[in-house]
């Protein structure tokens, strides 16, 4: 198990230095540059002052031993958008909204979509389980920003009930949620369903029936256990994902989180901040497919077993 874990945290390192370097090559292989002189007129000599204040006037690879240099000592460079902050100091602010919105759709979304799939594998071929199947198949085939736009027309047009954008009142934050939570919800109802009619169907269950064991118990202790494996590998990635900040839903709610200054950082091409979000997205999606792996040790301990005989 050490070496499975020691291969694991290598994979991570060796991962976050691939992503590192092809980011830092497509990003200077794009036209232009922070400082283009159509969109941001200077003189040379004023231009060539701000280059040489950046390091931008150095070879590629230069840069890039720098920049890593600095991301080893936690120092990520200063945003071109906002040169009064660190990068650092401008991703924690604008952390505060992603997560509070991302993490709160999946905290809502996660278990309704759990309990629709209970119900909908419990019931099969029943209206519940044709309802839980459309509810599923229309969140995961429907746009996040479709969806925000009809939240949008129902509930802030139509019926003038919340507030169409923003940010800081908690009544603006429930249509955002809703977002959020739509792509969550409809992801675990549909794994949720299939684990459970695919564990129902094993032979150990109709034992377990045989020896006279309340549906209940076997239900919650024995088939949604052994049924919650792949949804221990959705669920790590999808809150991740999600308290990085969705662009298009931050977008369509004027949220100013991590997908907004994502988007500016592409327009305006800050280096240093587009480099530092995609390097940490990578590095938490890493951590969560790590912890993932962990979770399904101890979730059935035959992953263990097997771990031991590879090492």
């Amino acid at each position: 198990m050490i070496f499975y874990i020691l291969k694991r945290l290598l994979s991570v390192i060796f991962t976050f230095i691939a992503v590192s370097l092809i980011v830092f090559i497509m990003m200077h292989s794009i036209p232009g540059g922070p400082f283009d002189p159509v969109d941001m007129p200077l003189s040379k000599a004023a231009k060539d002052t701000i280059m040489k204040q950046y390091g931008l006037d150095q070879p590629l690879y230069i840069q890039y031993f720098k920049y890593m240099w600095g991301v080893l000592h936690f120092d990520f460079g200063i945003p071109y958008q906002s040169p009064g902050e660190t990068v650092l100091e401008l991703l924690g602010r604008a952390w505060i909204p992603s997560l509070i919105l991302g993490g709160l759709g999946v905290l809502i979304g996660a278990p309704i979509g759990i309990l629709l799939g209970m119900v909908a594998a419990l019931r099969r071929n029943s209206l519940v389980d044709y309802f839980a199947s459309a509810i599923s198949t229309l969140g995961l085939t429907i746009p996040v920003f479709v969806i925000s736009m009809l939240l949008i027309l129902l509930f802030s047009v139509w019926l003038n009930w919340l507030p169409a954008s923003g940010w800081g009142e908690p009544k603006k934050w429930i249509l955002p949620i809703i977002a959020y939570s739509a792509i969550p919800m409809a992801t675990y109802a549909r794994y949720t369903r299939s684990s459970m009619l695919d564990i129902l169907n094993k032979p150990f269950v109709m034992v377990l029936r045989a020896k006279g064991l309340s549906e209940n118990k076997i239900i919650f202790r024995h088939v949604l256990r052994n049924s919650a494996i792949p949804m221990v590998t959705v669920f790590l990635p999808m809150f991740i994902g999600t308290a990085t900040g969705s662009i298009f839903v931050e977008a369509m709610f004027r949220v100013p989180g991590l997908g907004a200054y994502f988007v500016s950082s592409i327009h305006t091409k800050d280096y240093p901040l587009e480099m530092a979000l995609l390097l940490m997205i990578t590095v938490m999606f890493c951590i969560a497919y790590f912890l993932a792996d962990l979770a399904y040790a101890i979730l059935n301990p035959r992953i263990r077993l097997n771990s031991r005989r590879e090492d």
